[in-house]
C-alpha cells in the first residue's frame, strides 16, 4: 500500500462493501419490472433463488483461496469486474435466462468483494484497531443502506427496471477504475506454498448440497424426494469427510503445519453471523406484511425499514467510540433485538402509529443485532492466521448466508416473502426469530441479562394491559415504554453482574495479598497444634497493621504476633519488612531474646530511613522446643497470652518490655525469655488489641475474659471459630484489625 493513503483505501473498501448491501435492495425494487417483461414464473423464481445462493457460497470459498494466492487487491478488482459484467448482462438481456444468468454472476461478484474487504482488514490495521475500523465500516454501510432503501422504492417508477438495475454495475465499474489507480497491481507471492485448504472439496460440496436442499425445501415441499436426497447426500458427505479427517489424524499424529482460527473466536463469529442472516430475513419478510395489513403505504414501509439501518449506524458509532467486549455486546444487544421482534406482535392498529412504532422497533433490532456482531467479527478477524487468512475469513459470510437460508426454511417465511402469508405465518416467523435470537443471547451473553430484558419488557406490557387495557397498551408511547423498561432492566442486571465479578476479583486479590504477606498458619508445626485467624478492619484490603507468623526452625517451633503503629499501605510495608526479617533470622538466631533484639534493630533502621521517629510495633515471640512441656515467651509491649483450660481462663505472668523500634533492646544484653507451662488439655491464645478493644453500639469493650469463660473451648479450632463469631456478634463494625493464634500441644 506504499504511496496510497490508507484512508483512501479504507473508503474504497467501505464503498465496495456498501455496494454489496445496495445490490439486494435495488434488485428487489426493480425485479417486478423484469418479471413482467420476461414473464418469469415460479420455476424461474426457484432457479434464480437457488442459483444465487449456490453462486454466492461457491464464490465465498473460491475467493478466499484466490485472495491467499494472489492478494486481496487483485481479487477485489476481479470481483468488481465480475459485478459490473454480470449486472450489465442482466440489464441488457433480451431473454429471461440471460437475465437470470447475469444476476447469478453479479451475486458471485458481490461475494468476492465481501471476502476481499474482510481479508484486507487484518492486513491494513493493527489488531487493537480492528474493532474501531469495523465499527466505522458498519456505520458507512448503514448510511448506504438507509439512502439505498429510500431510493430503491422509487427508482423503478422513475427510471424503469433496466436503468435502476444499471446503478450497481455502473458503480462497480467506477470502483474498479478507482481500485486500478489506488491499489497495487503486482501479484503477491503465496504465503505458504502447498498449504492445505481451510475447507476441502468434500466439505464444500456438502455445504453446496445443504444450501440447495434448504433453498428448495420451502419452495417445492419438504416431502419432495429431491429435497430429501440433497439433504441426505449433504449429511453423508460431511460425515464421510469428517471420518476421513479423523483417520488421517490418527495415522499422521504430527501437529498441523499451518495454525487455524481459535475455536472460540470462530464459534462466536459463526453464531453471531448466522443469527444476523436469520433475523434479517425474518424481519424483511414479516415487517412489510405487518405494516401493509394496517394500511401503511409502501413509502412509509420503507421508512420504517430504514430504522434498521439507523440502528446499524448507531451500533457502528458506539463500537467505534467505545471498546465493547463480545460478552457485553451479546448480553445487551441480542436481548434487545429479541424484545423488539416480540414487540412487532403488538403494533397499533392505526397506520401512522404502526409505522412509527415499527421504525423504532426496527432501529432497536438493528442496533441489538449489529452491536453484537462487531466485537465478534473484530475478534475473529484479529485471530485469523497469516496463512490461509482469507480462506478462513469466508467463515463469517458463509454463516450469514446459512442463517438466511435457514430463515427461509421457517414455515411461513416463503409465503410472507411472496405476499401469500397471513396472520398465522406472520406469527410463526416472528416468534421463531425471537426465540432464535433469545437462545443465541443466552449462549453468547449473560443469561441473567437476557432474562431481565425479556421479563422487564414483558411485565411492563402486561401491566399496561391490566391497568389501561389493550387500546392504551397498543399506543406508541406504551410500546416504547415497554422496550425502555426492558433495556433498563438489562442494564441493571448487567451492572449488577459486573459489580459481582469486580467484587469477586477484589476478594481474590485480597486473599492473594493476605497469603503473600501473612502466610497461613499451619495446622501442626513440630509438636504444636495451631489455628490462626486474621480479620482486617477495612474490607477489601486483606492486610492491615496486625501480623503473625509460625515457622519451624532448628531451634524449635517459633511464633510471632504483633501490631504495627499506623494504618494503610505504610503499615503494610512495615509488616512486610518485619515478617521478612523474622522469617530469615528465626533460622539463624538460637536465642529467642536475641531474635527479638534483631527485630528491634531492623525496625529502628526502617524508622530512620523513613524519618518517622514514632514508628514502633508491639510484638510477642513464642518458642517451643520438641519434647518440652513449656514454651518460652518474649513480650515486646504486647498483650500477654491467655491460658484457656479446664480450670478457666487465666492471664499468663509475662512481663512486657518496650515495643520494637524504640531501640531499647539494643542498649544492653538481650532479654531473657519467660517460660510458661503448657499442660495437656489447655490452650494458649495469642491476640492483638483489635479483639479486646472491639466496641459494641454502646461503646463498651469486648469482655474477652468473660466471653472465653462462656465459650469454654480449649480445642484451638473451636476456640478461634467461636471467638471470631462471638466478636462479630458483639460489634457492628470493627475499628481495628484482629489477629489470633490458638495453640496447644499435639
Amino acid at each position: 500500500m506504499t504511496g496510497t493513503p490508507r484512508r483512501a483505501v479504507r473508503l474504497l473498501l467501505a464503498a465496495a462493501a456498501s455496494l454489496c448491501v445496495l445490490l439486494p435492495l435495488l434488485r428487489g425494487a426493480t425485479a417486478a419490472g423484469a418479471v413482467v417483461e420476461f414473464g418469469l414464473g415460479r420455476d424461474e423464481a426457484v432457479a434464480a433463488q437457488l442459483s444465487s445462493a449456490l453462486a454466492m457460497l461457491t464464490a465465498f470459498l473460491a475467493a478466499g483461496r484466490a485472495v491467499d494466492a494472489w492478494g486481496w487487491p487483485r481479487v477485489l478488482r476481479w470481483a468488481l469486474g465480475t459485478m459490473a459484467v454480470g449486472g450489465t448482462v442482466a440489464v441488457t438481456a433480451g431473454h429471461p435466462w440471460a437475465y437470470l444468468a447475469g444476476r447469478t454472476v453479479e451475486d458471485a461478484g458481490s461475494a468476492g468483494v465481501l471476502i476481499a474487504a474482510l481479508a484486507s482488514v487484518p492486513v491494513l490495521n493493527l489488531p487493537g484497531r480492528i474493532t474501531r475500523v469495523v465499527g466505522g465500516a458498519v456505520a458507512g454501510v448503514a448510511t448506504a443502506f438507509v439512502l439505498g432503501a429510500n431510493i430503491a422504492v422509487r427508482i423503478d417508477a422513475v427510471a424503469g427496471w433496466r436503468l435502476g438495475g444499471a446503478v450497481v454495475p455502473a458503480a462497480a465499474a467506477l470502483l474498479l477504475l478507482a481500485s486500478l489507480r489506488l491499489l497495487p497491481r503486482e501479484r503477491l507471492p503465496r504465503s505458504r506454498p502447498g498449504a492445505a485448504p481451510v475447507c476441502g472439496p468434500g466439505i464444500a460440496a456438502a455445504a453446496l448440497l445443504a444450501v440447495a436442499g434448504l433453498e428448495l425445501g420451502p419452495l417445492l415441499d419438504w416431502s419432495d424426494p429431491l429435497v430429501g436426497a440433497l439433504l441426505c447426500a449433504s449429511a453423508l458427505l460431511f460425515a464421510a469427510c469428517r471420518a476421513r479427517s479423523v483417520l488421517l489424524a490418527r495415522r499422521h499424529p504430527e501437529p498441523p503445519p499451518v495454525p487455524g482460527v481459535p475455536a472460540r473466536a470462530a464459534g462466536g463469529a459463526v453464531a453471531a453471523g448466522a443469527t444476523l442472516g436469520f433475523t434479517q430475513l425474518a424481519l424483511t419478510a414479516a415487517l412489510p406484511v405487518v405494516l401493509l395489513q394496517r394500511g401503511v403505504t409502501l413509502g412509509h414501509v420503507t421508512l420504517s425499514m430504514s430504522g434498521y439501518g439507523l440502528g446499524m449506524l448507531t451500533a457502528g458509532l458506539v463500537a467505534r467510540h467505545w471498546r465493547l467486549t463480545p460478552l457485553t455486546s451479546a448480553s445487551l444487544g441480542l436481548p434487545l433485538a429479541a424484545v423488539g421482534l416480540a414487540a412487532l406482535h403488538f403494533l397499533p392498529a392505526e397506520a401512522g402509529r404502526a409505522a412509527l412504532v415499527a421504525g423504532a422497533v426496527s432501529l432497536l433490532v438493528g442496533f441489538g443485532l449489529v452491536v453484537a456482531q462487531i466485537p465478534y467479527l473484530a475478534g475473529f478477524l484479529a485471530a485469523l492466521p497469516r496463512q490461509r487468512r482469507a480462506a478462513a475469513s469466508a467463515l463469517y459470510p458463509v454463516a450469514i448466508l446459512f442463517g438466511g437460508v435457514l430463515g427461509q426454511a421457517v414455515p411461513g417465511s416463503t409465503a410472507l416473502a411472496t405476499g401469500e402469508g397471513g396472520p398465522p405465518e406472520l406469527s410463526t416467523v416472528l416468534w421463531v426469530a425471537c426465540g432464535a435470537v433469545a437462545l443465541v443471547a443466552m449462549l453468547l451473553g449473560r443469561p441473567v441479562v437476557s432474562l431481565a430484558v425479556a421479563a422487564g419488557a414483558g411485565l411492563q406490557h402486561l401491566l399496561l394491559v391490566a391497568l389501561a387495557g389493550e387500546r392504551a397498551a397498543d399506543r406508541p408511547g406504551a410500546a416504547v415504554a415497554a422496550l425502555a423498561v426492558g433495556a433498563a432492566m438489562g442494564l441493571v442486571a448487567w451492572s449488577r453482574r459486573q459489580q459481582s465479578e469486580r467484587l469477586a476479583r477484589v476478594r481474590a486479590s485480597e486473599i492473594a495479598l493476605q497469603q503473600a504477606v501473612l502466610h497461613p498458619i499451619p495446622a501442626q508445626l513440630g509438636e504444636l497444634r495451631l489455628v490462626g485467624h486474621y480479620q482486617p478492619a477495612t474490607a477489601g484490603t486483606g492486610v492491615g497493621g496486625d501480623f503473625f507468623e509460625a515457622v519451624r526452625t532448628p531451634h524449635g517451633t517459633r511464633l510471632l504476633i504483633g501490631d504495627v503503629r499506623g494504618k494503610g499501605l505504610q503499615a503494610v510495608h512495615t509488616v512486610t519488612d518485619l515478617l521478612g526479617c523474622f522469617r530469615s533470622q528465626a533460622h539463624e538466631t538460637a536465642d529467642l531474646g536475641e531474635l527479638a533484639a534483631r527485630l528491634d534493630r531492623q525496625l529502628t533502621r526502617l524508622a530512620a530511613a523513613r524519618g518517622d521517629e514514632e514508628l514502633f510495633a508491639t510484638a510477642l515471640l513464642l518458642q517451643h522446643r520438641d519434647g518440652g512441656t513449656r514454651v518460652e515467651v518474649v513480650n515486646c509491649g504486647h498483650l500477654a497470652p491467655l491460658r484457656v483450660g479446664p480450670d478457666g481462663v487465666r492471664t499468663t505472668p509475662v512481663p512486657a518490655l518496650l515495643p520494637l523500634g524504640l531501640g531499647a533492646l539494643g542498649l544492653g544484653p538481650a532479654p531473657v525469655p519467660t517460660p510458661l507451662a503448657l499442660p495437656g488439655g489447655s490452650a494458649l491464645l495469642l491476640h492483638t488489641d483489635g479483639l479486646s478493644e472491639a466496641r459494641n453500639s454502646s461503646g463498651e469493650f469486648y469482655p474477652l475474659g468473660e466471653r472465653l469463660s462462656v465459650l469454654r473451648a480449649a480445642d484451638p479450632g473451636r476456640l478461634v471459630h467461636r471467638l471470631a463469631e462471638d466478636v462479630r456478634d458483639w460489634t457492628h463494625q470493627l475499628s481495628d484489625d484482629i489477629a489470633l493464634i490458638a495453640l496447644t500441644r499435639a
